[in-house]
């Protein structure tokens, strides 16, 4: 569901507390994604993201190929090739985002992962 205001900005997958993305100023804001099954391993909870990210840029009208950066965050930077893994099944290699991996803990603690990011809006 889109919610668009009087200032032009569109708001994807409202929640109580956020929106899933918001689209303004010709660029698309990611929300933190988090697994929607926490009991997933690293590996499985950033696949569960990364299509998360891809419904998103869907009902924005793009796709990750679209993507300008991401920020991952791991609980435990140890798991990063376990994520990678993920990563790098999804990842088009002819459109890779600028990217940032870091290590802090987050809300729940069975989540593992959690990835923002920001792409490029499709024209009006």
């Amino acid at each position: 569901m889109a919610v668009t205001s009087g200032m032009g900005i569109m708001r994807l997958a409202p929640e109580a507390r956020l929106s899933g993305a918001t689209i303004g100023a010709g660029c698309i804001w990611l929300a933190g994604q988090v697994a929607d099954d926490s009991s997933l391993d690293t590996e499985g909870q950033t696949a569960d993201i990364l299509a998360q990210i891809d419904a998103l840029l869907a009902e924005a009208g793009t796709d990750k190929r679209a993507l300008l950066s991401v920020t991952i965050v791991l609980t435990d930077i140890k798991e990063a090739p376990a994520m990678n893994r993920a990563w790098d099944r999804w990842l088009d290699p002819a459109h890779k985002p600028a990217r940032m991996t870091i290590q802090a803990p987050l809300v729940d603690r069975a989540w593992r992962v959690e990835i923002t990011g920001v792409a490029l809006a499709p024209p009006p």
